[in-house]
C-alpha cells in the first residue's frame, strides 16, 4: 500500500498547482484597465472606469469612440457577443457541440449569414466605415488578452475574429429574441378560427377591454359570451389529454417605458423612465457606456446609457438634449403564407405562374462530430417552414434589408422629440415602442423599425398568395403621415408596456403580435396620474411598483365564494385562508396568500382552456402558440357560469384548482410552511451559459446567488426567476446627473473581476445608481 500512499501525496501536492495554474489562466484573460498601448485610432483615445465599471470614451472623434468601445467590449463580453452572433447565424453547434444541432437548424432557415452580407455592402459609405472601426477595435481587443477568454478554454476552441456583418447578426438575434412566435402564433390562431363558430373564435381572442390603457384614447368593447352554445369541437376535445396545458399568461419579453413632460417635472425638463424585459443570465445585456468626442461644430458631444456588446451604439440613453428609451410593440411583423404546392412539393403557386422551389444546402459544422447538411426551401416571399410546416412559407420583417441599417446611430445627435422619432421612423431594429423626451420638455411616442405596407385578407392566420390578392407592398416611408405618433398629449404622460398602445388606422397598420393584457399599462399610467409633480425618483417608484391590483379580483374570488366554511373545515384550509386575507396585495417576498391566489389563478385558467390545448396539440401545436390574452375570456366566462363550457360545475372546478394548486406548491416547498412564500417562489438563477456543464463547486463561482424577489408578471415590477428587468433607467436630458441607471450582474462577463456582480446588490434591493458614471478608477489611453 505504500505505492498508494505516495500516490495520495502527489495528488494532494499537485491540486493547488493545478488550481494555481487555473487561476493564472483565468487571470491572462482579464482586461487591461490601465496604461497605454497601441491601437489602429487616429488620435489618442482614453478609457475610463469608475468603480462599478462604468466606461467613459474620451475620443478625437466618432470613428475612433467606436474602435474603443469595440476594443472593450471584446475584451469584457467577447463570449457573449459570440453566442449573439451564433445564434443568429446558426452556428452554436461548431462552438459547443451536437447539443445546439436542433436549434442551429431552426436558425439556418432564416439563413441570417447571407443576408447580412447583403446588408452589410447596402450600408452607406459612412456607417460602413463605423462598423469596420468597431470590427477593428473588436479584434484588437481579443489580441490584447494575453489569454484567450476563460470560456474558450473550458470548451477547447479558439474564438473566431469578428467581422463587421457580426455586428448585424447581434442585431438579428435580438429579433429572434424580441419576435420569437416566427409564425406559429399565426398557425395557432388559424387554427383555432378553422375549428370554432366565428363568434367564438372572436370572443376568444379579443383584445382586452378590462385593463386597457392605449395612449390616444381609444377604446375596444368587450365581447360578451356568445349566445350560441359552447363549440362541440371543444366539447370533443375536454375529453382528450393534453401533454403541455400550459398557456402564455403574458408577454413578459417586452418592457416598460414611460415619460412625463417638463410641465410636470421640477426642472422643466421632460424625464423618461425605461425598463426592458429580458431573459437575465451572467452576463447581463446590457453594457454601460458614456461616449464624448468633438463634433463638426466644435460643440463636445456626449451620449451616455447603455450599449449592446457587439454592437457600436448607445441603445437607450441621453445625449443632454434628448433621451430615449424602448419596449418591445409587440405588433405584428410577420405572416405566414399558405402555399400551394406541387404533387412532388417542389413547385409553387404565385402570381406569375408556378415557381420552383429555391433550394439552399446549408453546412453546419459541429464540435466533435461530422458535420451536417441541413435543406432550407426558399419562395419568393420567405423561406418555407419547418416540418410539420412545411406547406407553409413565412414572411417576416427580418428576412428583408430594411430590418438591418445603422440610422439608430443618429440619436446620438438628435436634438429634440420630433427629431428623434424621425430618425427612428425605419432604424434597423425590431420594431419598438420609442418613447423620447427632450430639455424643453417635449415628450413623444412612435414605432421605431420599418413598418411593411400590407394588403391581407386577415393579418392573423395563413392566407393564400398565390393570386396576388394578399401581398406585401414594400415598406412605409419614414415622412408618411401614416406612420403612429403621439407627441405631447394633454395631461403630458406617456406610457407603453406591450399592450395595445394604438387603436383605429394606426392599429389596423402595425397589426396585433399577440399584445399582452395592459394590466402594467394601466397600472403605469394610473401611477402617473396620481401625482401632479414627478421627479426621477417619482418615476423611478413606479418601476418598481410591485402592487397586486390585477389579482385583486381572484383573491375576492377565492375569499367571497369557493373558501366557505364547509370547504375550508373539510379540507383543513383556515390557515390557507387566513394568509389569504392578511395578504395578496403585492408580490413581496414575505407574502404567503400571494403565492396561493397566483397559484389558484394559474390553475383555474389551465383546467378551463384544457380543451384549446388539446386542439391544438392534435396539429402539432400548442396553447402557448396562441395569439390571445387567457385572462379576458376567462374572467368572462366565470363572470357568466355558464354551465356548458365546463365538464362540471365552476364550483368543482373553483374547489379543484385550490387543492391542486396548493398541493402542487407545498411540494415545491417540500412541505415547509416558509418555502410558499413569494420569495422563495421567486428565487433568482441568474446563471452563465456554460455553468450547468461544470461541477456545482466551479459554477457557483460564475453565477450569481439565488435570491427571492419581489415582483411578478402584471405588474410595473416584472421579475421571474431568468427574465425581467434587465435595466431600469430614468432620465431627464440636461439633468443626467439626477438620472437613474441599474442594471442586474455587473459590467464584466470575467468572474475574477471586480465589475463582474458590481451592480447586482443595488439592483436586487431597488436602489438607484447614478445615471452618469462616477470618478475614475481606472484609465486606459489608446494611441495612433
Amino acid at each position: 500500500m505504500v505505492w498508494l500512499r505516495r500516490l495520495l501525496i502527489l495528488i494532494l501536492a499537485l491540486v493547488p498547482l493545478l488550481a494555481g495554474a487555473l487561476y493564472l489562466a483565468l487571470r491572462g484573460s482579464l482586461p487591461q484597465l490601465e496604461g497605454k498601448r497601441q491601437a489602429g485610432v487616429a488620435t489618442p483615445v482614453e478609457l475610463a472606469r469608475d468603480a462599478q465599471g462604468y466606461l467613459s470614451i474620451t475620443a478625437g472623434n466618432r470613428i475612433d469612440a467606436a474602435r474603443a468601445l469595440g476594443f472593450v467590449h471584446a475584451q469584457e463580453r467577447f463570449f457573449q457577443m459570440d453566442l449573439l452572433r451564433r445564434n443568429a447565424a446558426g452556428e452554436l453547434s461548431a462552438l459547443v457541440g451536437a447539443k445546439a444541432l436542433a436549434l442551429d437548424q431552426s436558425r439556418r432557415i432564416h439563413r441570417f449569414r447571407a443576408r447580412t452580407e447583403r446588408a452589410l455592402a447596402a450600408l452607406p459609405p459612412e456607417h460602413r466605415q463605423l462598423l469596420e472601426a468597431y470590427t477593428a477595435g473588436v479584434n484588437e481587443g481579443l489580441a490584447g488578452l494575453s489569454v484567450r477568454p476563460f470560456e474558450y478554454g473550458l470548451l477547447r476552441q479558439a474564438p473566431a475574429p469578428w467581422r463587421a456583418q457580426d455586428s448585424l447578426l447581434a442585431v438579428l438575434s435580438m429579433y429572434l429574441d424580441l419576435q420569437a412566435a416566427q409564425g406559429r402564433d399565426e398557425l395557432a390562431t388559424g387554427a383555432l378560427k378553422e375549428a370554432l363558430p366565428a363568434e367564438w373564435f372572436a370572443f376568444l381572442t379579443q383584445h382586452s377591454a378590462d385593463w386597457q390603457a392605449a395612449i390616444d384614447g381609444s377604446q375596444v368593447q368587450a365581447l360578451p359570451v356568445p349566445d350560441t352554445p359552447w363549440p362541440e369541437k371543444l366539447r370533443a376535445t375536454a375529453k382528450l389529454a393534453c401533454s403541455d396545458c400550459g398557456l402564455t399568461d403574458s408577454r413578459d419579453i417586452g418592457s416598460n417605458n414611460f415619460a412625463v413632460g417638463g410641465a410636470l417635472s421640477p426642472h422643466g425638463g421632460a424625464i423618461l423612465a425605461d425598463d426592458m424585459h429580458l431573459g437575465i443570465r451572467v452576463p447581463n445585456t446590457w453594457f454601460k457606456a458614456q461616449l464624448r468626442w468633438p463634433g463638426k461644430d466644435g460643440r463636445q458631444l456626449t451620449v451616455s446609457g447603455l450599449s449592446l456588446p457587439g454592437t457600436p451604439a448607445i441603445v437607450v440613453g441621453s445625449n443632454g438634449r434628448v433621451a430615449w428609451g424602448f419596449t418591445n410593440s409587440t405588433a405584428d411583423w410577420s405572416d405566414v403564407i399558405a402555399l400551394k404546392l406541387s404533387a412532388d412539393g417542389l413547385r409553387y403557386q404565385s402570381p406569375a405562374g408556378e415557381k420552383p422551389l429555391q433550394i439552399h444546402r446549408e453546412r453546419i459544422e459541429i464540435a466533435g462530430a461530422p458535420a451536417v447538411e441541413y435543406e432550407v426551401r426558399e419562395t419568393e416571399w420567405g423561406p418555407v417552414m419547418a416540418k410539420p410546416f412545411e406547406r407553409y412559407a413565412l414572411r417576416w420583417v427580418a428576412h428583408d434589408a430594411e430590418a438591418l441599417n445603422l440610422r439608430a446611430l443618429a440619436l446620438e445627435q438628435a436634438a429634440s422629440v420630433d427629431e428623434a422619432l424621425t430618425i427612428a421612423a425605419g432604424a434597423g431594429m425590431p420594431a419598438q415602442n420609442i418613447l423620447a423626451a427632450d430639455a424643453s420638455g417635449a415628450i413623444g411616442w412612435s414605432i421605431a423599425g420599418a413598418i411593411p405596407r400590407r394588403q391581407l385578407l386577415d393579418m392573423d392566420t395563413p392566407q393564400d398568395w398565390s393570386e396576388g390578392r394578399n401581398r406585401w407592398s414594400g415598406y412605409l416611408a419614414a415622412g408618411d403621415a401614416a406612420w403612429p405618433k403621439v407627441v405631447n398629449p394633454a395631461d403630458a404622460r406617456l406610457w407603453s408596456a406591450n399592450a395595445r398602445i394604438v387603436g383605429g388606422a394606426a392599429l389596423a397598420l402595425i397589426g396585433n403580435g399577440g399584445y399582452d393584457l395592459g394590466a402594467r399599462g394601466q397600472q403605469i399610467r394610473d401611477g402617473l396620474r396620481a401625482k401632479d409633480k414627478l421627479d426621477e425618483a417619482a418615476l423611478h417608484a413606479v418601476q418598481l411598483d410591485d402592487r397586486a391590483i390585477f389579482l385583486q379580483r381572484w383573491r375576492k374570488l377565492l375569499l367571497d365564494e369557493v373558501l366557505t366554511p364547509d370547504f375550508v373545515a373539510r379540507n383543513q384550509l383556515a390557515d390557507y385562508r387566513r394568509q389569504i386575507e392578511q395578504g395578496a396585495a403585492a408580490a413581496r417576498v414575505d407574502d404567503v396568500g400571494y403565492s396561493w391566489v397566483r397559484a389558484f389563478r394559474e390553475r383555474s385558467l389551465e383546467q378551463m382552456f384544457k380543451p384549446l390545448a388539446a386542439l391544438l396539440e392534435a396539429r402539432q401545436l400548442k396553447l402557448r402558440d396562441l395569439k390571445w390574452v387567457p385572462e379576458t375570456p376567462a374572467w368572462a366566462l366565470i363572470s357568466a357560469r355558464r354551465s356548458d363550457v365546463l365538464d362540471g360545475s365552476w364550483r368543482a372546478l373553483f374547489e379543484q384548482a385550490v387543492l391542486d394548486s396548493r398541493a402542487e406548491l407545498l411540494k415545491k416547498a417540500a412541505g415547509k410552511p416558509e418555502g410558499v412564500q413569494w420569495g422563495q417562489q421567486n428565487l433568482s438563477s441568474f446563471q452563465h451559459p456554460l455553468s450547468a456543464a461544470l461541477p456545482p463547486w466551479l459554477a457557483r463561482y460564475l453565477d450569481l446567488p439565488a435570491t427571492p424577489m419581489n415582483g411578478d408578471r402584471h405588474m410595473p415590477r416584472v421579475q421571474l426567476s431568468v427574465h425581467g428587468q434587465s435595466e431600469r433607467m430614468v432620465v431627464a436630458p440636461g439633468h443626467e446627473a439626477q438620472g437613474i441607471l441599474t442594471m442586474p450582474g455587473g459590467q464584466s462577463g470575467h468572474p475574477l473581476s471586480p465589475f463582474y456582480r458590481a451592480d447586482h446588490g443595488a439592483w436586487l434591493a431597488g436602489a438607484p445608481q447614478p445615471f452618469l458614471p462616477g470618478a475614475a478608477q481606472y484609465r486606459l489611453v489608446l494611441q495612433p
